[in-house]
């Protein structure tokens, strides 16, 4: 794997960089299955889950899946592990494993 050099990137040789991923048009990351991206995935344990909601607030990716105002769910098609809902949340009651593990 080719990695970046940064004295490129500060002197703004962009068309040296390798590509990375791009998003055409706004609007359209719903058909772009990015989870595969994921080393860790989120696991949610619903008995310590008061349902504050600021995983589904904080989630960058949109990935908390609310129903009638209650989490149900990680959509993990689109989920890319990030881990910023476990840190947010005050209960922890969402743990990060690794995506091979069961949970």
């Amino acid at each position: 794997m080719k990695r970046w050099e940064i004295k490129k990137v500060l002197e703004r040789e962009i068309e040296s960089l390798p590509q990375g991923v791009t998003i055409p048009e706004a609007g359209t990351s719903e058909n772009y299955i990015t989870g595969t991206w994921r080393t860790f995935k989120p696991v949610i344990d619903f008995e310590k889950c008061t349902q504050c909601l600021f995983c589904f607030i904080f989630c960058p990716d949109s990935s908390i899946e609310v129903d009638n105002g209650k989490v149900v769910g990680v959509d993990l098609k689109h989920c890319k592990g990030c881990g910023i809902c476990a840190a947010e949340c005050p209960r922890n009651a969402i743990s990060m494993i690794e995506e091979r593990e069961e949970g």
